[in-house]
């Protein structure tokens, strides 16, 4: 009867030692999920000089004034020993190979993987253009990109020291900021053709997604806000620099929640969006008129902060993970819709990644509005943040029915009809691998 008694206290025992390993495992592995910790960071990058801007060819003066700052706006995660820094600038993009040659450098000094940068631009067309070209490229510009190179190093840098725990949440909301600007025109032949202008039928992503990001203690940090347009209201005549609307938007938010919060904006697949209204000669000085980048920039704001305020639940589980590939898709001559069999291919990058349940696509050029739907639909997450002009510039995606229609994004496109298919089959891979 006492072997029995014995055994039963020992299996008692070894009962007790299980659960509360168990327990002690849990609570390590909770631990693990509640360690995300985040840091942001700000910095001017207005130029000091009269610069040429970007985003319209014929447009060959130089900038002539400042209408409002460009900054770059960085929010760095970490989990471990997992990192993901996401860089927003107040630019067209990194084009002339400065995204390879920023990224190279950036990856090297803070030891990331390629996977855990996304070097994105908000795709103003108000803003400098950046040059590597000695021979060709301005010297102001030149000066200029210089020295974006070490303010962006600045502020990574200072992102990536000045982290601490933080919570986090996200929400949706809409705009009808954007529109397709894929209008359909008739000549006095009834000749039809595809011209840039406003299309109020056509696809539009209306989402606005937003990313609220608090410390421990309740301070907010961060609204990150993610929306499908071009920061085209501004055209070719304007010599003014300016964020335009996501720009615009950036600074409204900054503004009503506090000097203490950032709010880095993301341009969304808007290769056929344009904002409602588009290539304006400048900010119209007429009394009593809302200038129309301000009024669309105030219009998106408003709708970020309302999400903003309507995240209520924050989480403070958030595992990290990354990854980078770079894609070789079949190419068309650039200028032409005929595609021709011994046409190279063209390379374009994905950068999928998340924090917690929130997901994250960098897009390599500018991807029009039906892909980045696609995408979103397909996620496994609940909020997928589609960012285009990151990591790359390889120039316009369209999806494959489009190419019947034409148009300036299919023309000057230097990708075939399939190669959407494959770019959204290979997200989706990446996302559901994370």
């Amino acid at each position: 009867m006492a072997e029995v008694s014995n055994h039963i206290v020992k299996l008692i025992n070894a009962i007790v030692i299980v659960l509360v390993t168990s327990f002690s495992l849990g609570v390590c592995a909770a631990a693990s999920e509640g360690s995300l910790r985040a840091g942001t960071a700000r910095i001017d990058i207005t130029p000091d000089k009269p610069v040429k801007m970007s985003g319209y060819g014929a447009r060959t003066a130089l900038s002539e004034d400042v209408h409002d700052p460009l900054s770059a706006r960085v929010v760095a995660f970490e989990n471990d020993s997992e990192r993901l820094v996401l860089v927003s600038s107040d630019l067209l993009g990194f084009y002339g190979g400065t995204a390879e040659q920023f990224r190279k450098v950036i990856l090297s000094k803070f030891e990331l993987k390629p996977g855990e940068l996304f070097l994105s631009a908000i795709h103003t067309h108000d803003g400098p253009t950046l040059t590597i070209d000695k021979e060709k490229g301005h010297p102001n510009n030149l000066e200029y990109t210089k020295n974006l190179e070490g303010r962006l190093m600045e502020v990574i840098g200072k992102a990536l020291k000045n982290t601490v725990p933080v919570h986090i949440g996200a929400g949706v909301g809409y705009s009808p900021v954007g529109v397709n600007r894929r209008e359909l025109q008739f000549d006095s032949s009834g000749n039809s053709r595809i011209r840039l202008g406003r299309n109020p039928y056509g696809p539009t992503d209306k989402e606005v997604l937003v990313m609220k990001l608090a410390k421990t203690d309740g301070a907010v940090m961060a609204s990150l806000f993610d929306y499908a347009t071009h920061a085209t209201c501004l055209g070719g005549r304007n010599l003014t620099i300016s964020g335009d609307v996501l720009g615009l938007a950036e600074q409204f938010v900054e503004k009503i929640l506090g000097e203490q919060v950032i709010a880095p904006a993301f341009a969304g697949a808007s290769g056929n969006i344009d904002p409602w209204f588009r290539v304006l000669p400048g900010f119209n000085t007429e009394p009593g008129w809302i200038p129309e980048p301000v009024l669309l920039g105030t219009l998106l704001g408003e709708e970020v902060v309302h999400v903003f305020r309507d995240i209520g639940k924050l989480s403070a589980a958030g595992d990290i993970g990354a990854s980078f590939v770079t894609l070789e898709l079949p190419g068309k001559k650039k200028g032409e819709l005929e595609m021709k069999k011994d046409c190279p291919p063209s390379q374009f990058s994905i950068t999928a990644a998340k924090v917690g349940d929130i997901g994250f696509v960098g897009l390599g050029g500018e991807v029009l509005t039906e892909i980045g739907m696609s995408i979103k639909a397909a996620s496994p997450f609940k909020y997928t943040f589609v960012i285009t002009h990151c990591n790359g510039a390889a120039g316009y995606l369209p999806p494959e029915h489009l190419y019947i229609e034409g148009g300036y994004e299919i023309s000057s496109s230097p990708f075939s009809p399939k190669a959407a298919e494959m770019v959204v089959k290979q997200v989706v891979k990446m996302l559901h691998e994370l």
